[in-house]
């Protein structure tokens, strides 16, 4: 929604300048479809030059992204600490040897059920369930625990960012084709140059929209678009480091109170519940 609005500001606001200085709508209506073809065309043809057939399926999932809300909130985070909690409670009581079912399977898990419902939980759902299967199947040293959930969450991570990258390359390109387009329409120009003088300055003035046109793309739509989509990477790096923080502590043998603090704690300000608030999203939890 926010993304829609911001378009429809952007529009808006240069569109109500044009017409305050008195512009003229028809030359820019007139010109702006063949400008349009040049410069988005070109962008398209660039981006599937430079992109290989998977990174250009998640960019244009990517791009579609920008219009779905944001994934966390504070009920996010308090979801993801109560199943951490349910987890952590289970091996407590149980043992490592419980959790097989759970982490192998953990649509069918009575601790991750709810949380494996929504799909965009996949990459913190998939993080956490490799982590503890190999906490409970390998001795080896919590710190080494540590480097292979860092390498998990910069592969996880880097492979969010590779739309943002792609589509970043995009706008970079955009005021340089909107340059193309200007030049072909002085070419154009120039094929009239015996005409009226009003008839070349219309032939100019379409020429420049190219110039406008592929800056308003570039700076007021595509960089944006790139943008968004890094702070959903973001959004998703901050998850898995919010699970590496209480994982990591529960794994160099802390008790399950101090495990879900260490994650608490890592959990970004403006959206991190207070030790009350999680403390009876813990207790409602287990009265399920």
């Amino acid at each position: 929604m926010f993304a829609i609005i911001g378009f429809i500001i952007v529009i808006g606001c240069i569109l109500a300048g044009f017409i305050l200085e008195k512009g003229n709508f028809d030359l820019l209506i007139s010109a702006a479809p063949p400008e349009m073809l040049m410069i988005l065309g070109g962008a398209l043809g660039q981006l599937v030059i430079s992109a290989p057939k998977d990174v250009l399926g998640a960019t244009f999932k990517g791009a579609l992204s920008i219009f779905g809300g944001m994934m966390t909130s504070k009920a996010y985070y308090l979801e993801l600490l109560t199943t951490l909690s349910g987890l952590y409670m289970k091996i407590r009581r149980e043992g490592l040897v419980a959790i097989e079912k759970d982490v192998e399977r953990p649509a069918e898990s009575p601790i991750f059920s709810n949380f494996a419902k929504n799909k965009k939980n996949h990459e913190a759902l998939a993080f956490i369930c490799d982590t503890m299967r190999i906490f409970s199947t390998v001795n080896i040293e919590a710190h080494e625990f540590e480097t292979i959930m860092d390498a998990d969450i910069e592969a996880t991570v880097h492979e969010a960012l590779v739309p943002s990258h792609a589509i970043s390359k995009t706008a970079d390109a955009l005021p340089g084709l909107g340059i193309v387009a200007c030049v072909l329409g002085v070419v154009i120009t120039m094929g009239k140059i015996n005409e009226p003088a009003e008839v070349l300055g219309h032939s100019i003035g379409a020429a420049l929209v190219g110039t406008f046109l592929g800056v308003l793309a570039a700076y007021g739509f595509v960089a944006p678009i790139a943008t968004n989509i890094e702070h959903r990477a973001k959004e998703t790096e901050a998850i898995l480091l919010v699970a590496k923080a209480s994982l990591t502590a529960f794994v160099g043998g802390n008790p399950p109170p101090v495990a879900l603090e260490a994650g608490r704690r890592a959990i970004p300000i403006h959206k991190r519940p207070t030790f009350e608030e999680l403390e009876e999203a813990i207790k409602v939890s287990k009265g399920k």
